[in-house]
């Protein structure tokens, strides 16, 4: 079951799914954007799902009941700033119970084995928030509940729950609010002039690294259970830090050819987030690191959305071949 399966995150660990052969079911709200990565993939062909809320108590017991997941992966939740401060009850609420309700349906479901829930580098690694900001509390709440619901209830069970901290990822058919590639895409296709803000730095990773740390995180909490629980961090390697200009003129010149100029005012541009946590574990114990290097993550993603443009019909087929190489890059990558 992955929750948030309409989001960017969440579908494109859907579509990487769904390659494996894996059956898959989806519970999230609709598309919040127009267009969106689900609609564009028609990633709903061969496998369930449910458009709900997680923080209706009743829909998910359904969902849970009648699909008995093995894996549950929860992308579910808010994790854009922007809408924090516009929304901070619904963030809360959205964060704090809507994990608790994926949590317990955990609990009472026998065929879950692993539960991984995507956080945010919002917290240090006692789950106390390192900023006031909405979104950082919510999420360093989020780590308190998993934190208690793994000591408290399902420290001897077959359930084991691990949370994976990430930093926001770039990609295809990310149309979010308030992130540099969807600003620039939006610039582009209304034909308006490219801005950013000189100077903002910001780490690369694309998100086919972050799903397949979470599918792998995922594999070992399936194979080896309580082991491979608590808090997970996964950063990109140090040197992969980038000016924000840089991005964006990498970004334009892959499009069509001409260069970004001027800047955005402050309070609309991306910053980049501090991260408190550590990677060493992972690196260590589940044998990931990002491989795919940021020139070719930012090729990528010009390379989605000009094809998308282009022809829509053709986001489906861009999503899988891109998947594809990404699977031999990451082997390749782990044997050399």
């Amino acid at each position: 079951m992955v929750t948030g399966h309409t989001g960017f995150q969440g579908g494109w660990a859907v579509a990487w799914l769904k390659l494996l052969g894996a059956q898959v079911c989806g519970y999230g709200l609709p598309p919040a954007t127009r267009p969106n990565f689900f609609d564009a993939t028609l990633l709903d062909r061969e496998m369930t799902s449910v458009f709900s809320d997680v923080r209706d108590r009743n829909s998910l017991a359904g969902a849970f009941a009648k699909f008995q997941p093995e894996i549950v992966l929860h992308c579910a939740l808010r994790s854009n700033p922007h809408f924090a401060n516009r929304e901070p009850v619904e963030t809360f609420s959205t964060n704090v119970m809507g994990t608790v309700h994926i949590l317990e349906e955990a609990r009472l479901t026998p065929a879950v084995r692993a539960v991984v829930i995507v956080s945010s580098p919002s917290c240090d690694k006692n789950g106390a928030s390192n900023c006031g900001s909405v979104c950082d509390a919510s999420m360093a709440s989020v780590e308190l509940a998993c934190s208690s619901f793994s000591s408290c209830f399902l420290d001897k069970s077959r359930a084991a729950v691990a949370t994976a901290r990430a930093i926001d990822a770039i990609g295809g058919g990310d149309w979010g609010e308030g992130r540099i590639i969807p600003n620039l895409v939006r610039s582009l296709t209304a034909g308006e002039p490219v801005q950013v803000l000189e100077g903002s730095e910001l780490q690369v990773l694309h998100v086919v690294e972050l799903v397949r740390a979470y599918l792998l995180l995922g594999q070992r909490l399936f194979e080896s259970g309580q082991g491979y629980s608590g808090q997970w961090d996964f950063l990109p390697a140090a040197e992969r830090k980038f000016c924000a200009t840089r991005i964006a003129k990498d970004f334009v010149k892959l499009w069509d050819g001409t260069e970004s100029q001027s800047s955005l005012p402050e309070a609309t541009q991306e910053a980049s987030p501090a991260f408190y946590g550590e990677d060493d574990r992972a690196r260590a114990e589940l044998g990931w690191s990002d491989v795919l290097p940021p020139a070719t993550a930012i090729h990528w993603t010009a390379e989605w959305y000009r094809s998308f443009y282009t022809n829509a019909s053709t986001a489906w087929y861009t999503t899988e071949e891109q998947t594809k190489a990404y699977m031999r890059y990451a082997i390749v990558g782990a044997v050399g």
